[in-house]
């Protein structure tokens, strides 16, 4: 079997396992999460419906056309909804599932960084709030990382999620395609005085960069590893 199949065809059998650093759920944990599966679309469902109902203002102050750029959080959850209903209807998508890892991933660590590098600013937030957003996206983290167990992560499908995202960090950075830049509103004006001689804007970007090329990194990983033992099996 030359490399070239073994990244065209590199499947997981059951008993299958990754290096902990990409796979640090528990075993017990991710069998529970893919047997309510379910379930876990229904979750991630009212959460993205609550994320639209939160971005609600700031949709009246974008224009239509950059509408696909502001609810980060809520696509996120939509994906991940997507993503493993198809695969329980035995049509899992590889670039939606890419999607979903990507969004969890960098969503459910931005949201938590952001909200304690702004944290006295966000007083205005009833503590029940803060603690509700700060957790529920460290749970996406943890359902982004389960997402192994229903993809192999093939390169031309990390690919669609890496420009997807690329395009996002362009949108709300670097240059606003139609007036201002287009990231989650934050409580701080974005050239407020921060640590280590930077702005408000330039740590939350730093931050989305840095989360966007861990995905990169651990999705490739995955793939890497998954053909690395199809080698071994073969």
């Amino acid at each position: 079997m030359t490399a070239s199949t073994l990244t065209a065809d590199c499947e997981r059998p059951d008993d299958e396992s990754l290096p902990a650093y990409l796979a640090p759920v528990p075993t017990t944990l991710e069998e529970l999460g893919l047997r309510f599966a379910w379930l876990v679309v229904a979750i991630n469902l009212a959460g993205t419906a609550f994320g639209f109902w939160y971005y609600s203002g700031q949709f009246t102050r974008t224009a239509t056309v950059l509408w696909p750029w502001v609810p980060d959080s809520p696509l996120a959850t939509l994906f991940v909804a997507l993503a493993i209903a198809a695969w329980k209807l035995g049509r899992e998508q590889p670039w939606l599932t890419a999607l979903a890892f990507f969004g969890n991933l960098v969503l459910g660590l931005w949201t938590p960084m952001t909200l304690l590098a702004f944290a006295d600013s966000y007083a205005y937030l009833s503590p029940v709030m803060f603690h509700f957003l700060f957790w529920s996206h460290l749970a996406m983290v943890v359902q982004a990382l389960v997402l192994h167990r229903i993809s192999d992560f093939p390169v031309w499908a990390v690919g669609v999620a890496a420009v997807w995202y690329w395009s996002n960090l362009i949108v709300d950075y670097f240059v606003p395609i139609v007036g201002e830049p287009h990231h989650t509103i934050i409580p701080v004006a974005r050239d407020t005085a921060m640590f280590l001689e930077a702005d408000a804007l330039g740590v939350i970007a730093a931050g989305e960069v840095t989360f966007v090329l861990l995905a990169v990194f651990l999705a490739l990983a995955i793939r890497v590893k998954k053909c690395e033992a199809a080698r071994s099996r073969a």
